[in-house]
């Protein structure tokens, strides 16, 4: 009788046991199930930035990292892009979320006037981050000592499609230079521009970005080379006469690169980072939110960041800014227009 009502309990035990370790196995299994789940749901939001020689790709990268340590549930990365033009058009095709671009080139693609791309793009801005300025660079002993002497020479004028290229075109209008026949005219990146110019394929490169550029630092340290910045700030009067109050003279102070020991101007507008009226309005709350307060990690990436404040953040955008960032804007008691 007792060896009986030993072997039932010894099976009632196997029975828990087997029980027990289904349910062990269940539980894990249901475990990486859900996670695997959480992580496909995590949103995915892409940044189109620029080249890498320039402050939008190495910026760009600071905002990835910020959205995807501070936001929960997404994750962003920054995409090489050929700059403004090109952030445009991504965002019209829904390829990027939000991308950087300068106010001027913003401003004709929202009301369907980008070159190569005639449709309306619903852009709205998050925040202006910081001036964007054009510098125009020659080989010392190049004989080119103001913009005008850039006929017959061979120039860089920016990667196709870039804020660069657009801005570019403007101004060499303005000082009453074809830039189809005036100039032999090379379309290159910002690091492509800087490398022709150290290897004198080139006598002279346009650059636009934040000042000081990564590509034109490197350009001005380079052993055995000696570049100028040729003036063109005056070109900001016609510039604004007739493509309305976008323009601005910037003066860029002396020593900001390694051997230039004197002022330069350009031709400036705001910069800055821009999304469409389809982004989700928490979402865009939340990126804004994140930029203000995690500046210090921006600018630890990019000393540019430094600039980013919230009287700069609502000054000089054409185009309205999106819900979700005029949501944290009023809570800040800044009013912006969003139509």
């Amino acid at each position: 009788m007792n060896a009986r009502k030993s072997q039932k309990a010894k099976r009632t035990t196997m029975r828990w046991t087997i029980v027990a370790t289904t349910l062990t196995v269940f539980c894990i299994a249901l475990l990486i199930v859900s996670g695997t789940a959480l992580a496909q749901q995590k949103k995915a939001i892409s940044i189109g930035t620029g080249g890498t020689g320039g402050v939008y790709y190495p910026y760009g990268g600071g905002i990835a990292s910020v959205i995807t340590k501070y936001i929960p549930g997404v994750e962003a990365t920054a995409e090489v892009t050929a700059a403004s033009g090109d952030n445009c058009m991504l965002l019209g095709e829904g390829k990027v979320q939000l991308g950087f671009m300068g106010t001027d080139i913003a401003w004709d693609a929202y009301q369907g006037k980008l070159k190569g791309y005639n449709k309306k793009i619903p852009l709205r801005t998050i925040a202006e981050l910081y001036p964007q300025v054009t510098s125009l660079i020659v080989l010392d002993g190049s004989g080119i000592n103001k913009v005008e002497d850039l006929k017959g020479k061979k120039v860089s004028t920016g990667a196709p499609n870039s804020g660069t290229e657009f801005k570019v075109m403007r101004i060499l209008k303005a000082y009453g230079l074809n830039p189809d026949k005036d100039i032999k005219r090379q379309r290159l990146s910002f690091t492509e521009s800087a490398g022709a110019l150290k290897d004198r394929k080139l006598d002279a490169i346009f650059v636009d970005g934040g000042v000081p550029m990564a590509a034109v630092l490197d350009l001005a340290a380079t052993p055995g080379m000696k570049i100028r910045f040729i003036n063109h700030g005056d070109a900001v009067a016609k510039l604004n006469a007739e493509y309305g109050p976008i323009y601005f003279e910037y003066k860029i102070p002396k020593r900001t690169y390694p051997g230039i020991e004197y002022e330069s101007t350009g031709v400036a507008n705001a910069n800055g980072l821009a999304t469409t009226d389809k982004m989700d309005e928490e979402l865009v709350y939340k990126i804004t939110k994140a930029l203000f307060e995690h500046k210090a990690d921006l600018v630890r990436v990019h000393k540019e960041a430094d600039q980013l404040s919230l009287n700069m953040a609502v000054t000089g955008s054409p185009i309205p800014f999106h819900k979700g960032a005029a949501r944290y804007y009023n809570e800040k008691k800044i009013k912006v227009k969003t139509e």
